[in-house]
């Protein structure tokens, strides 16, 4: 019998079939049931095979989502607490505006460069590649951080665009960057005392930035000074140009609104740029207006006869022998221009006479001068809105020697800021105001408190017009202004307590428009020597006399003080109607 070999419709298998009409011929329906058998067992196989890799195939995406919501989670619950540290994005630090909205300082958004060392594969070469980016960093100092076992070490702080860019295309892993903020200060040195500055972290460290720091850090909402950038402006332009024709090495000057206590311009030399922090090292960081404490001079002359005229143990047409030096003990007190006779009250301001000044205050006691010395703010540190603040120093015994002394200044060491603020309250009506940084509300009353009579106040403001007009400060005369003022000289002291004749501080304290004060102005200059224009002088009539005049000039035009018509009639000190027509006036 002979077979043919048929091939199965669903498969390879193969099946003899008899050759046709041999005995051993299957019956055809045997024959078509074992075909249909056979493929049906072959698409079960098939349906099961699929059925399994289907099968596995969602098991294997089950077990991933179980990775990503468990897995990851606890791994993130568990770096959490270093995250929290190193991601922290600090918060944004508002602006500060000047009292017209300039903008003085403000945050820039930048980036910062830090790694996972655990993540560097291998650190000189990463090392190599960032010294593309930076060729100052130090290799051996960054090498050792990449190769440490942290898993966060910060590489380089507030990064510009440009270098973000280029360290992004090194290409190392484990590198990342941290989003940070960089404060920037537009006007550079011009108001660098006053703002201060603020560490790598912007947490403010000195200045404005330090005394409101929590403030800064908690709201958006710009931070308004009382300075005005103009006035700031000019007023350091002024000093440096003192600074340079007297070969100084240092100045000061202050700009403060008689009216309400608000600093209008503050400026220390030398000074600092606050981009660059390392400037404000040394000296440059120290400011003098607030922080340093010095021995005035002659200008405390006129919290001597501002407190003799209010408690009455003197009046304006007094007079006090000022023939011969006073000598006590060992101390011996002249006058620097000696007029070797009797001197009124006004000419003892005039004239600037040490010892018609030192005889007043005996007259008022020490118990008195200290009083009136605790009101004007002479003794206590200065509240103002800095962190900068000086302690005066007074006499730890204040004894009879040390009441004379003090009344022309000497023996006794303020803060400009000190000097300005008693000096706002001697001519604005009596009332000491608080100094402040901060711009007083439009229509807002500020308190202060009185410390001086009407009277008396009125008394002084026509004082320090008269030393202008005919006594030690006419270099600081400008026609229209009524400036008033008084200056003030005192050597420094040397190493062993003494004092040192060749070293002086030079000063000259100012108010204007003497009809109705409005602004005190203080220039101060550390160490001047004289000049051929100044005849070898280096006096506060000579040097900070003119500046306040240059203020004065350029900055009333600014601030809508429109100079004065009237004709101004002062006797003259030397006219016999001088002293009845001040009693009169005043």
């Amino acid at each position: 019998m002979k077979f043919e070999r048929l091939r199965h419709p669903f498969g390879p298998a193969e099946i003899k079939a008899p050759e046709k009409g041999s005995s051993s011929e299957f019956p055809t329906h045997v024959k078509f049931e074992g075909i249909r058998r056979q493929a049906l067992e072959t698409g079960r196989n098939r349906l099961l095979v699929t059925g399994v890799l289907f099968t596995l195939a969602f098991i294997v995406v089950a077990v991933r989502l179980v990775e990503l919501a468990v897995v990851e989670q606890v791994a993130e619950e568990f770096q959490a607490p270093r995250l929290a540290v190193v991601s922290e994005i600090p918060k944004v630090r508002s602006d500060i505006i000047d009292r017209n909205g300039v903008l003085l300082a403000t945050s820039l958004p930048t980036a910062s460069l830090y790694a996972n060392p655990r993540q560097i594969l291998d650190s000189k070469e990463a090392t190599q590649k960032l010294v593309r980016v930076f060729p100052n960093i130090n290799r051996k100092k960054m090498a050792e951080k990449l190769s440490s076992s942290k898993s966060f070490v910060w590489l380089k702080r507030n990064l510009t665009p440009k270098t973000q860019f280029l360290v992004n295309t090194l290409g190392i892993p484990g590198f990342d960057f941290q989003p940070t903020e960089r404060r920037v200060y537009p006007h550079g040195r011009l108001v660098a005392h006053a703002l201060g500055l603020t560490n790598i972290d912007g947490r403010g460290l000195s200045g404005i930035e330090g005394y409101f720091d929590k403030v800064l850090r908690g709201t958006e909402k710009p931070l308004e000074l009382s300075i005005d950038i103009r006035v700031q402006s000019l007023l350091r332009e002024e000093l440096v140009k003192a600074m340079l024709e007297f070969r100084a090495v240092g100045a000061a000057g202050l700009v403060l609104d008689a009216t309400n206590g608000e600093v209008r311009a503050m400026i220390s030399l030398p000074d600092f740029n606050p981009n660059k922090p390392i400037t404000a090292s040394g000296v440059a960081g120290f400011n003098r207006v607030t922080k340093g404490v010095y021995e005035m001079g002659s200008t405390f002359k006129l919290f001597t006869v501002a407190m003799a005229l209010d408690t009455g143990t003197a009046r304006l047409k007094d007079h006090y022998d000022a023939t011969k030096p006073i000598k006590i003990s060992r101390y011996k007190i002249s006058d620097y221009h000696a007029k070797n006779r009797w001197l009124s009250v006004p000419e003892i301001i005039i004239y600037s006479s040490n010892i018609g000044a030192a005889k007043m205050a005996l007259d008022v006691g020490t118990l008195g001068q200290k009083k009136y010395l605790k009101r004007f703010g002479m003794l206590t540190p200065a509240r103002i809105d800095l962190p900068e603040i000086g302690t005066p120093l007074t006499p730890a015994h204040w004894r009879q020697i040390n009441t004379m002394t003090i009344s022309y200044g000497h023996g006794i060491s303020v803060s400009p800021i000190q000097l300005v603020s008693g000096i706002a309250a001697l001519v604005n009506g009596g009332i000491l105001y608080r100094p402040r940084m901060i711009k007083v509300p439009k229509g807002e009353n500020i308190a202060g408190s009185r410390v001086l009579s009407r009277n008396t106040s009125k008394k002084m403001r026509g004082l320090m017009r008269l030393v202008v007009r005919h006594g030690t400060g006419r270099n600081a005369d400008v026609p229209g202004y009524l400036i008033g003022g008084k200056t003030g000289t005192s050597n420094k002291t040397d190493l062993r307590g003494g004092y040192d004749r060749s070293r002086r501080m030079s000063s000259f304290v100012a108010a204007f428009p003497m009809d109705k004060p409005r602004y005190v102005i203080l220039i101060m200059i550390d160490e001047p020597k004289g000049t051929k224009r100044t005849r070898g002088y280096a006096t506060g009539g000579w040097v900070a006399a003119p500046v306040v005049a240059n203020v004065v000039k350029r900055m009333a035009p600014l601030l809508g003080l429109k100079p004065s018509q009237q004709v101004e009639k002062l006797p003259k000190p030397g006219d016999d109607l001088f002293i009845a027509a001040m009693a009169k006036k005043n």
